[in-house]
Order: structure tokens, then sequence, then C-alpha cells
């Protein structure tokens, strides 16, 4: 309806067409895009080089794994303060050749970890096995992970599996004001609670915009959470301490080789499912949710052959499918190989190891089965033949394969809370709530006298910006105005389009008008400044309208994260924020109008409002009046309001440390900034 109302507008004044500046069939998205692949590889190729000349020294190998692990650590934000577990064996269920004792932990104070104790009937003490979920929407119920549970019991370990925030019982976003059978963002899907309304990717995306704004990863939880069950389990008489493994698939797969990297305690690792290059995962499905992307990384020289690496030499059996659709096993076959020849310049190359069935992404039974002769191996001191079933027949299809992985125990009877969710324990905090109180102490304890510099480090923007390279595509003549198209190179590798509007009877005003949109929306509204006389340059920025990427494949969230969420994200792992190359468009875009007139005023709407602040910011003299709609207000506002809408694009990891809009319109001029139709992280008008 939208468009059909714009277009209608449009044919009172101009033809649509004619509002298009760049050639379609020069596909200006995929340029932009095929930047940031090109930028990204060249990271990864900086890493490949560097790892060539580290794996020629064992002391260069060994600050190599020190490095990650601080950088590790300091991107998700540190780790918090160990607090009393107070653990609840909340009820038991008697299995065959195991029994399951269902626990609750409290990992964090108010914020509790659900999990099921899987025990061999064998005398104690044994080994132990954390076994963290992919991303199963019942968590620790799915069959598979059951399966792996059960398997480890049955050969004399014990193996606990614990629900992830956003899983099992441990969603965070629940609504109590109205039961549904099927999820919000994927109706054809039924929730395993009916006061849960999203998907688990969904609310783990959700709760990485709120943990990165304050300079954290929604990994730090799915990280503390792993170590303080491996507290719990070094606590327990019948656990042998020195004897701990872990091993999950998928999500699990990505918590395992989190948790490998960085707490010494993990004897044996067998990551599943998840590792391969982040070249390959750019060129094939693209970054993944929330907690699998660290800001930085990929610039810091950390890939993920580098969580294999910074373990080495404890054993390591990387579990993948040939087939795997999500993590590509061409790039698990290259990770490994770097990982190998690490564990090998440190004289241990049998420690590393990988299992490689053909199948299709999934804990399946071949894994299991290789999973635990690798735990007998390395936690039992022992080999061992491990059969899940009496026989495989020789061939057989994927879905029988799946079919294998049926669980033998429901949701309900491995639940551990008495409604089946930790949120609805009395007092109980969620993610958001958590993030909230370290925003608001950050609020407290931020340096005084914010500058320019802090701005361009927190943003990532340029330092200087380098004269604009604009070409005049084409003009047009209107009843008192002309028009002229002009494209502006960005990179040196992309164009961003602008029309620029010459009233025949200038009033010496001039206005720069970003719109988050495209050049299309408020066309009308343009030509109404014109008319009274201003020079109006109509301009867009990397990633809006014609620039727009999110048509080669699509994004995860069911657009709640927008249709760019993969490019956004590509970028993070470059360390590189929207924010702040879209500041240096709008910086180049004003300079290129400061060459036609004296005075500029600035309005920005939408997704172009708070790269423009930040400009005004950074450049207070350029603009006159700076006009921003439809803008939230503040940073902090989206850390503890849950759940968001199309904000991935305005993050920028870690400016609560260091400041929040309101400090930027104070820079920028406060009696220069006026805020129209302000909203909420949502999108809708805000209530004032």
């Amino acid at each position: 309806m939208r468009s059909l109302l714009l277009l209608l507008a449009l044919s009172s004044a101009m033809a649509a067409d004619e509002l298009t500046v760049l050639d379609p069939a020069s596909k200006p998205a995929e340029a932009f895009e095929g930047w940031l692949v090109r930028e990204f590889n060249a990271l990864c190729d900086k890493r490949s080089a560097a790892f060539e000349v580290m794996i020629k020294s064992e002391a260069v190998c060994k600050r190599w794994q020190d490095e990650r692990r601080a950088f590790f650590l300091e991107r998700i934000g540190g780790l918090p303060e160990r607090t009393p577990l107070n653990p609840q064996i909340t009820g038991t269920l008697q299995g065959k050749g195991y029994r399951v004792e269902k626990i609750i932990l409290e990992t964090r104070p108010a914020f509790h970890l659900t999990a099921n104790l899987y025990l061999p009937n064998t005398p104690p003490p044994w080994p132990a096995v954390l076994v963290p979920c992919g991303h199963s929407h019942e968590g620790k119920a799915v069959g598979q992970y059951q399966l792996i549970c059960m398997l480890l019991a049955r050969h004399g370990m014990a193996a606990m599996c614990y629900d992830p925030i956003g899983q099992g019982e441990r969603y965070q976003m629940l609504d109590l004001a109205k039961e549904r059978a099927v999820f919000d963002d994927a109706p054809h899907v039924k929730v395993p609670h009916p006061n849960v309304r999203l998907m688990c990717t969904t609310e783990h995306t959700m709760t990485a915009i709120s943990s990165a704004l304050i300079g954290a990863n929604a990994a730090q939880f799915r990280i503390w959470d792993g170590m303080r069950v491996i507290d719990y389990l070094q606590s327990r008489k019948d656990i042998l301490a020195d004897k701990i493994g872990c091993t999950g698939n998928s999500g699990g797969g990505t918590e395992t080789a989190y948790l490998m990297a960085l707490d010494d305690r993990i004897l044996a690792a067998a990551p599943g499912c998840y590792l391969t290059t982040f070249r390959k995962l750019i060129e094939t499905k693209g970054p993944q949710d929330g907690e699998q992307n660290i800001v930085g990384q990929i610039a810091f020289g950390m890939d993920e052959a580098d969580y294999c690496i910074m373990r080495a030499p404890k054993p390591t059996l990387i579990c993948a499918g040939t087939r795997d659709v999500t993590f590509d096993f061409g790039g698990t076959w290259e990770l490994f190989r770097d990982a190998k020849r690490f564990y090998s310049r440190l004289g241990h190359p049998d420690m590393i190891d990988l299992a490689a069935p053909d199948a299709p992404h999934g804990f399946t039974l071949q894994l299991r089965e290789a999973v635990t002769r690798f735990m007998a191996r390395h936690l039992l001191g022992k080999d061992i033949v491990v059969r899940e079933v009496a026989k495989l027949p020789d061939s057989f299809t994927d879905e029988e394969l799946r079919a294998l992985s049926m669980p033998d125990w429901t949701p309900e009877q491995l639940q551990c809370t008495p409604k089946g969710q930790v949120r609805l324990l009395p007092g109980e905090r969620s993610v958001f709530q958590i993030n909230a109180e370290t925003a608001t102490k950050l609020k407290s304890t931020r340096e005084s006298g914010l500058g320019p510099k802090t701005l361009l480090e927190a943003i990532g923007a340029s330092e200087m910006i380098e004269e604009p390279q604009v070409e005049t595509l084409a003009q047009i003549t209107r009843d008192g105005f002309t028009l002229e198209k002009l494209a502006l190179k960005a990179e040196n590798a992309f164009q961003l389009p602008a029309l620029l509007y010459t009233p025949a009877k200038p009033s010496g005003q001039a206005v720069l008008y970003l719109h988050g949109e495209s050049l299309k929306a408020d066309a009308v509204a343009i030509e109404q400044l014109v008319k009274t006389g201003n020079l109006v340059l109509a301009a867009e920025l990397r990633g809006i309208g014609e620039t727009e990427t999110g048509l080669r494949r699509k994004a995860f969230g069911a657009g709640r994260f927008g249709r760019d969420n993969l490019e956004i994200l590509t970028a993070y792992l470059m360390g590189k924020s929207y924010v702040g190359m879209r500041t240096d468009d709008v910086r180049s875009w004003a300079r290129v109008l400061k060459t036609k007139a004296a005075t500029v005023r600035l309005i920005a709407t939408g997704e172009a409002a708070i790269p423009a602040l930040h400009a005004a910011a950074l450049e207070p003299d350029a603009f006159t009046k700076i006009t921003l709609r439809r803008m939230i207000t503040s940073y902090e506002s989206l850390v503890g309001e849950g759940e968001t809408f199309d904000q991935t694009v305005n993050m920028v990891h870690g400016v609560l440390r260091h400041y929040d809009l309101p400090d930027l319109i104070q820079l920028a001029g406060k009696d220069r900034v006026v805020i129209e139709q302000p909203v909420d992280g949502m999108g809708r008008d805000r209530v004032p």
C-alpha cells in the first residue's frame, strides 16, 4: 500500500524511473556486497599468511594461542564472578543402563540453568561429559541429545545435557498475556511452551544485540553456563574432577568450540557440525545467529581453526557431516588441515582427528558412536567398540538415519522447573535485565569529555575523508528546477546514488536529505523544498535503496533483523559497523554539497538518522540545522527492551561504554538538533 501511494504521488511530480540513478543492469547491491566479501577474504588471506609464519616457531605458536584467548575473552565482555550455584535436584528417571537426575543451577544470581544429568549404573566415580544443545526448540529433550547422553552413560561416563538460553526451559522472551500453539516468526512450527513467542535463533540474536551494545556478546552467557556446569560436576563426589569432556552439535558445536578454547578443565572435546572456515561460511550460508559472531575476530586473525588451536595439544575430535548444507565440509577439511599442522608442530599430531560420515547436518548415530569411543579413550583410558544399534543396513536414506534419533523421554518427563520455564520462577532475571543493569552502571562510569577520537574508534569511521569522486550520470529539466543524477565512488569499488535538485530561483539555502529507505521516498516533500528555493541533495548511504543487499540469499529471523542482516554481521566479524561506514558516506555527501553552498541543513530519516547524527557530532560546523526523523532516542533503551526490529544495522559494539545518542546531540549542538517522530526499538512511535 505504501509503495502504491508513493507511485501515485510521484505521478503528479516525477516518474519513478526518473528517480533511479544507478543502472539496474550493473547490479549496484551486488557491487556493495561483493566489496564486503572481497574485504573479508583479504582478511582471511592475511590470517593465512600470518599462520604460515607462526607455524615455523613453537614459541610463536604458543604466543598465537595466548593472544587469541585474551582477544576472545575481551570481545565477549569478560566473565562474571562466581556466585553460589545453589543446585537443586528436582526429580529422577530410571532408564535402561542409566538413570537421569533433573537439575537446576543458579549460574548467576536469580538466573537459572536447567539440565539432565545421565548417570551410569556402574559404581562411581565417573568421568563426565558436558553436552550443550544445538539450536533445538526443545533443548535437552531432543532425541539426538538424549541418545548421546544415554550412550555415554551406558559406557561408564556421566553426561550432563543442559538448555542454552532461548531454548528448552530457558526462553527469555515469554508472553504471559497470551498463549500460542506456534511461533510468531515460524507459524509452521509448534512452540515448546505456550508462553514462548519466537524461535530460538531469533531470541539468540535479540540477546546478541542487547549484549553487543554494552561491549559483550550473547556467547558470554553460553560460555559461562558451560563453565558453571563444570563447577557443579567437579563439586560432586561421584564425578572424577580431572576427567571432563565436552561435545555438542551445531549450536552446541559452537559452544563446545568456545568452551574447549577457553576452559583448560576440558580434557577431551568433540565439537560437531559447526567448525568450518569463515571464508566458506560467508560464501555459502553467511553468518549465523548472534552468539556465533565475535566482533572483529577475522580482522584480528582468529578463524574457526583457532578454537582447536587454542586448546592444543589437548585431545580434540572434529565431527562433521560431509553433506552438511549449513557448515560447508570443504571448509571443515581446510580447518582440520591447519589444526593438524599446529598439533604436529607441538609434537602431538595424534591428539586431533576428524570424524566425517557421509551424512547431513546433525548429531547422527555415526557421530554419536565416534564421540563415545573418543571419550572412552581419553576419559576412561580404554579403547572400546561402541554400537548404538546392532547393525546398520548396507545402505539407508537420510530419513531412515534421522529415524534412528527418536527420543526415549518426552520433554515433560525431562522437565526440571515446576511450570516448564525458568522465567516463571519467582524473581528470575532475563538476559535483557542483566544487560540493562550493566548498561546503567556503564552510564555512571563513562568518562566525560567525549571527543572525535573516541567516536571514530567506537564506530570504526575514517579519521580523514578523502576528496569525493562524483560523476554526473544524467540531467533532467523540470518546471522550476533541474535534476542531476550523481554517483559517488565509495571504497574505490562501488557507487552511491544521489539526486541534486537545483531551483531556478535559488535562495542560497541548501539541504542534504538522507532517507532511510530510498531516493524515491519523500520525493514530493523534497520538491516542495526545492520550490521554496532550496538546493537539495537527496542521497543514499551504502546498503540503503539502490545498494540494499539481502537479495542473494535469505536472511534469518523472518525479517526481524533486516533483509541485509547477513551483510551487517559479515561487517561485524570484520570489526566494521554499518553506522561507521555510513557516517563516512554522510561526511562525503556533505563535502560534495559544501562545494555548491556555504551553509547546509541536514535532514535524515530512519536508518540514515543515526549515521547522520554521528557525522554531525564529528563535524559540528558542517550543518546549520540537523533534523532527524524516525530515530531511536538512545542505545540504552535497546538493551533492556528485549524484542527489537531491524536494529542490527544500528548496532555499535561497546557503544555504551563510551556514549549514548543524547551525548552526540550535545556534541552536534543541542540547539541545532531537532528529533521528529522518535521511535522505539520496534520502530513504533515513541510515547513521550
